[in-house]
């Protein structure tokens, strides 16, 4: 494994192209694309005010910058880097900009959520959708780019509207019985759209794609109810995370729940690997001490090395008390996501804020605990295999494959803080993200995770 030299970043803004020959990144109103192997800059704009969003076009040819705070929009091609366009929203203002599937349309959603309009960048035409619902997720496309389903609010009520993407007319419209509609995603196959309800009412429904309801399911009353949802990618499975600490799995076939996952403080079953993280004190060299320590050694620990233990049952796990006071409360399944493969499914519990739980799926059991000494901020499946990355705000990043876990040391001068982490396509390399820095590090995939790290990390 080797890590590149480190670039300077801005608000954690670096993504790799869909087709995975580039890097964009920015240094606040400069975007950067470099060659996503040789680093090697290969454009450089600059945009009119601080970017404060990027993303790429399906086909890698353009990239969108947004400048929030301005109203605009401009667009980079990659092609003919001559070429440009700005769109400004003027007193309408902006608050979200995004492709369209075909990467040859943007979507801009205006302040308060007043209107979505469309702009085309082919034809220069101007179409406006109404009623947009500021809410987590209100737009979602299918994956082959046909269709877009968009979660709206009209009348203090709720409705999804259904849009052919090549032409943006209306194909369905129907209301959806929530109380204040959350989120909408398409299913991978394009075939089934989730609704879920707001945390106060555990509703998620499941629509064809002509709108009729297929399925409601609600697992309790009375109480804070759906904090998370994630489609497994072959489109089999739903996983829905909720306040009460448990993720619900509902099947294709008959959208019924097949088992649900808890995350208890205590973990007893023997058959349950359990990683947990430990500092590892570098050896002290006698006549090379220096007083007053150097900056760097003066520092919190963050910077010290660590290895994986295998902890022996029962183990207990550090929770958090949630503050009845306070909004928003630090409890319930607040993140998970499947394997490429869908034999996976991992999840974070913000009760039990240091610990990444692994499930298989096949089985429908628990295969694995991961506890850090930190709070994980991150966790991403590779695109290729069943490999996960794992960043806690700390100087290292974390890998679990079925072969074992690994805790790898990000080199370099002063404390490199990893607060986010994106896969390349291939799954060679790894765009690690701090505050005001990024670096790649490129695996040697043939070897597996544990030889791949065994330079710089210990694993079990």
């Amino acid at each position: 494994m080797n890590f590149s030299e480190v670039f300077k970043l801005s608000s954690l803004l670096c993504k790799f192209s869909p087709d995975g020959k580039y890097l964009a990144s920015c240094v606040q109103y400069r975007l950067v694309v470099r060659d996503a192997n040789t680093l090697q800059i290969r454009q450089l704009y600059t945009c009119l005010d601080q970017i404060q969003h990027i993303e790429w076009s399906a086909d890698s040819l353009f990239i969108l910058c947004a400048l929030y705070k301005r109203g605009l929009v401009q667009v980079w091609s990659l092609e003919q880097p001559e070429w440009h366009c700005k769109i400004d929203e003027g007193s309408a203002g902006l608050v979200a900009s995004c492709w369209s599937p075909d990467g040859r349309h943007i979507l801009n959603t205006t302040e308060f959520h007043l209107r979505i309009t469309v702009w085309s960048l082919c034809t220069k035409s101007v179409s406006y959708i109404k009623y947009p619902k500021a809410c987590q997720q209100g737009i979602t496309f299918t994956r082959d780019g046909r269709y877009l389903a968009l979660a709206e609010r009209r009348d203090c009520k709720d409705y999804v509207s259904i849009l052919v993407c090549s032409d943006w007319q209306l194909l369905r419209h129907f209301d959806t019985d929530t109380q204040d509609l959350a989120g909408i995603e398409w299913a991978p196959n394009g075939c089934v759209l989730a609704a879920w309800d707001s945390c106060l009412e555990y509703k998620i429904l499941l629509y064809s794609l002509d709108g009729r309801l297929l399925s409601t399911f609600c697992a309790y009353e009375w109480s804070l109810g759906i904090k998370s949802v994630a489609w497994s990618p072959s489109s089999q499975f739903l996983a829905v995370g909720s306040y009460d600490g448990k993720v619900r799995i509902l099947n294709h076939v008959t959208w019924k729940m097949i088992t649900e996952f808890g995350h208890p403080a205590t973990i007893n079953n023997p058959k349950i690997v359990v990683y947990k993280e430990a500092e590892k004190s570098p050896p002290l060299v006698l006549g090379r001490l220096a007083f007053p320590p150097p900056r760097a050694a003066a520092g919190p620990l963050s910077s010290t090395e660590s290895k994986y233990e295998v902890a022996s049952v029962p183990v207990s796990l550090q929770t958090l008390k949630p503050a009845p006071d306070r909004a928003n409360p630090r409890i319930g399944i607040g993140a998970l996501a499947f394997s490429p493969d869908s034999c996976f499914l991992a999840t974070r519990s913000d009760s039990v804020p240091t610990a990444v739980w692994i499930w298989d799926i096949q089985k429908l059991r628990l295969l694995a605990a991961l506890e850090q000494l930190s709070a994980v901020r991150c966790f991403q499946w590779d695109p290729r295999q069943a490999r996960l990355a794992i960043c806690t705000g700390g100087s290292k990043v974390y890998l679990w494959s079925p072969a074992g876990c690994v805790s790898v040391q990000v080199p370099g001068e002063g404390d490199f803080q990893v607060l986010s982490l994106c896969w390349h396509l291939s799954g060679d390399s790894l765009a690690l993200l701090s505050k005001d820095h990024f670096c790649l590090c490129f695996l040697e995939t043939e070897q597996g995770v544990g030889t791949a790290f065994g330079q710089r990390g210990d694993h079990t």
